[in-house]
């Protein structure tokens, strides 16, 4: 079976009946784009999301989760348009995971891509996460399920999104360890200390772990590689490690390398949550 299309314990929907889904991609997207709400769109859509809702949703990590609390709201068929209240409020990171796990589910290979997005801020490469999938062909396409809304006014298609317009983090690494692009405009725009290599560092590494099925949150970690800034010295060999995670593209090298002892997701992690704070968090085996 296509590695791709495997369910992982994040996204893997559990008993959903995927019958009536469509399983073009674009209106998988769409349909997932009605199902989510951004916390941090409220101003772009006019739409006051509740303190309690942002409490309530902020963490969960796995697909069986994020459809327990839609179905908390409104016990209705995915396909069914929804109210703002009724949606899950979520991140990029879960409109990417939902997206691809409703993919493999109707026959699409795909995987979660972590990387940088040049069209929210001028001038800036914006932590992001999207979706890639597979065309009959064999070649990957990137499309990014939370801007598959007019309110995003984009000069593309979300659905066939440009490579460079939206950098995944191997393309970001090289980029700045050539000098092609300033590391400084990579991170979070809206907090200067989540800025530069290091970001570009921890978002390799979790795109890495994405690809090789452990669909982490983006504010996960462990390790001196992955996620926060440690202040550890990196090595060259650490050097010469991540350019070879940049690099890696066929199946057996993104497994092997995510099994290297500098770079495997351990069972348990560190999470920087947004309203938890720095925890430890056990991941599914």
């Amino acid at each position: 079976m296509d590695f791709y299309l495997r369910q992982t314990p994040y996204s893997d929907p559990g008993d959903l009946d995927v019958t009536d889904l469509p399983r073009d991609p674009g209106e998988l997207a769409r349909i997932v784009r009605e199902l989510i709400f951004h916390r941090f769109e409220g101003w772009r859509l006019d739409h006051t999301i509740p303190e309690r809702r942002l409490h309530e949703d902020g963490e969960a990590r796995y697909v069986t989760e994020i459809l327990r609390i839609l179905r908390g709201r409104r016990d209705a068929p995915l396909t069914e348009p929804r109210a703002f209240e009724e949606r899950f409020v979520g991140t990029c990171r879960d409109f990417a995971l939902l997206h691809v796990a409703l993919l493999r589910a109707t026959g699409t290979p795909a995987r979660v891509r972590g990387g940088f997005g040049t069209y929210f801020v001028d001038g800036f490469h914006e932590d992001h996460w999207i979706t890639e999938y597979r065309l009959p062909d064999g070649t990957w396409r990137l499309a990014d399920p939370q801007t598959v809304h007019p309110a995003y006014d984009l000069d593309f298609d979300p659905l066939d999104v440009p490579r460079d317009r939206f950098l995944v983090s191997g393309d970001a690494w090289r980029a700045c360890r050539t000098g092609a692009a300033d590391p400084d405009t990579f991170g979070l725009s809206g907090n200067p200390a989540l800025h530069g290599m290091w970001f570009v560092r921890g978002s390799l590494v979790l795109d890495l772990a994405c690809r090789a099925g452990t669909e982490t949150l983006p504010w996960d970690g462990w390790g001196p590689l992955a996620g926060f800034d440690t202040g550890e010295t990196v090595s060259e060999a650490d050097l010469a490690l991540l350019d070879e995670v940049a690099a890696a593209e066929e199946q057996a090298d993104v497994l092997r390398l995510a099994a290297h002892p500098r770079l495997a997701a351990p069972r348990e992690i560190r999470s920087n949550t947004a309203y938890l704070g720095m925890r430890a968090v056990t991941l599914a085996g």
